[in-house]
């Protein structure tokens, strides 16, 4: 098991920040802790906090008064690299974090979701934290002809992330199905939930601008640990 390459430090800073206002735990219209007080409870350094405010505030969630504070602004849907998480901590938000259990490069299964024209694709297992508290055991399919090989070292926390800047392969939105599944034989003994037990479960393609299929996961989630949230704008 290894640990994913971490997304720079302000941008875990300002994903963190935006999931927490997404779940309401930052009130609209709240004004946030002084600068330096702030950056002293994170344990990061000034300058880097002010990247991820100046980040927040791009995204318009975040309006800065001069000489006043930084005030959070309420949004229903905003670009992020976390936008299509929606695992949340039962007091909702939670920073996303992987650990990597393996990557191979196999044939795909039989009745597997149309991803590229390649016989083959690269399997992603990993376990998923949301601010440290495991919540969940992922698999995660991608064309083999996205790339011939992908190594732990290679991947970000944010997959999505990965596929962008990596490969540039752009995710504009998802079609989960949720319910309850089994967790699958091949679960780790780092992994709580024991193999057989029955457990949360979401079934996800991801698509690109153009409709095509691009990534297929398959997510077994602690219900009693995270929630499965979809917030939506008004149409």
């Amino acid at each position: 098991m290894a640990k994913s390459s971490a997304l720079p430090k302000y941008i875990q800073l300002s994903e963190m920040l935006i999931r927490e206002i997404a779940a309401g735990r930052l009130a609209d219209g709240s004004r946030l802790p002084p600068e330096r007080e702030m950056a002293e409870d994170l344990g990061v350094a000034v300058g880097t906090l002010r990247k991820a405010l100046a980040d927040v505030e791009v995204k318009g969630l975040l309006h800065r008064v001069q000489g006043s504070g930084n005030y959070v602004q309420h949004r229903p849907a905003v670009e992020s690299v976390y936008a299509f998480f929606r695992l949340e901590l039962l007091k909702g938000g939670g920073l996303p974090t992987a650990d990597v259990l393996s990557v191979d490069r196999l044939a795909k299964p039989d009745g597997f979701a149309q991803l590229g024209g390649h016989k083959e694709g690269h399997r992603i297992r990993r376990l998923r934290s949301l601010d440290g508290v495991l919540i969940a055991l992922e698999e995660i399919w991608l064309d083999a002809g996205q790339r011939d090989q992908i190594s732990i070292s290679a991947l970000s926390e944010s997959l999505y992330h990965f596929y962008r800047h990596e490969l540039g392969l752009v995710i504009a939105s998802v079609e989960d199905r949720i319910g309850v599944d089994v967790v699958p034989d091949w679960s780790p003994t780092a992994f709580h939930l024991n193999a057989g037990e029955v457990t949360g479960y979401i079934e996800r393609v991801s698509w690109t601008a153009t409709k095509e299929p691009a990534e297929f996961s398959r997510t077994w989630y602690d219900a009693s640990r995270a929630n499965y949230i979809s917030r939506m704008g008004k149409g």
